[in-house]
């Protein structure tokens, strides 16, 4: 496999083809993956997570920042967590879909990775890709998740930066935005300011948000019209200039995370359909029995 100093050399000079192999080697634990893992010396490159409800507008507005960013030359990694098939275990695709305009970038590489049945919205092997991609020089990596609602809140155990991003419509509703995901922001965007109901939204997020705490900003945007990125990015970069208090945190989540993955190595999901579809046929089946047999 390709050395860390060498994926560094090529990432500088806009060559991901190799990075992608790479990924996709660490993604389906193929021969070498543990020991370039070790190898790793991550760097100080922030992970921002984006998070949110479905129709939130969550890719149009990475789209925005990478603009953004790509306009000054910044190398952007984009990991876009999509919804497993449940035929297959494989990633839809959708994020990739929407974000095609920034293919042709040489300063932007964008990798969809199924959720292969995690619950948070993330894949177990997102702590492990975002790792290679935070050691080879990029500037910013985003993190997109599939919007599962309070489940979400894995992604504070991977992000630096995370930002909930909600939309107007959710108005009479705000009081039931569930309490973890309002826990974990420390930015909130209202995107699609632009419709009706945005500033009386905004305003009850703020006296609901300020109750416990008033640090934490509220952006207003409207991603398809690129109103709101320039507030937006300097949020973050704000947020960058302060002492991270949860390294300690983040760094326990991931170890949690890994070693909960690697305890589940020998679980195969597909065999366990095929047999508990032909025990579950029989007369006295007990799924309890049945789960106590395979621990």
């Amino acid at each position: 496999m390709i050395s860390v100093a060498q994926l560094l050399t090529q990432v500088k000079s806009g060559n991901f083809r190799d990075l992608a192999r790479t990924l996709t080697i660490i993604e389906n634990e193929l021969e070498g993956a543990s020991e370039f893992l070790k190898t790793l010396n991550t760097s100080g490159t922030p992970i921002i997570g984006i998070t949110g409800p479905p129709g939130a507008g969550k890719s149009t507005l990475v789209n925005a920042m990478i603009n953004h960013w790509s306009s000054e030359g910044k190398l952007i990694a984009v990991l876009a967590v999509d919804p497993t098939s449940p035929f297959n275990l494989g990633s839809l695709l959708g994020d990739r879909i929407r974000m095609s305009e920034q293919f042709t970038k040489k300063n932007v590489f964008i990798r969809s990775i199924a959720t292969r049945g995690s619950l948070g919205g993330l894949s177990g092997k997102a702590i492990e890709m975002t790792d290679v991609l935070q050691s080879v020089g990029f500037d910013y990596i985003l993190v997109e998740t599939v919007g599962v609602g309070q489940s979400e809140v894995e992604i504070a155990g991977l992000a630096d930066i995370s930002i909930v991003v909600l939309v107007p419509e959710s108005g009479d509703e705000i009081q039931n935005i569930k309490s973890g995901l309002m826990e974990i922001a420390d930015i909130f965007v209202v995107n699609k300011s632009d419709r009706e109901g945005a500033d009386t939204f905004v305003n009850n997020l703020k006296n609901l948000v300020h109750q416990k705490s008033e640090i934490i900003p509220i952006i207003k945007t409207s991603a398809h019209r690129n109103e709101g990125t320039n507030e937006l990015i300097a949020a973050i970069e704000n947020h960058r200039l302060q002492v991270n208090t949860r390294r300690s945190f983040l760094l326990a989540e991931k170890a949690w995370k890994l070693i909960q993955q690697g305890r589940m190595k020998d679980v195969d999901k597909n065999q366990l359909k095929i047999d508990i579809s032909s025990e579950s046929g029989k007369s006295g089946f007990n799924l309890y029995s049945f789960v106590e047999s395979r621990i």
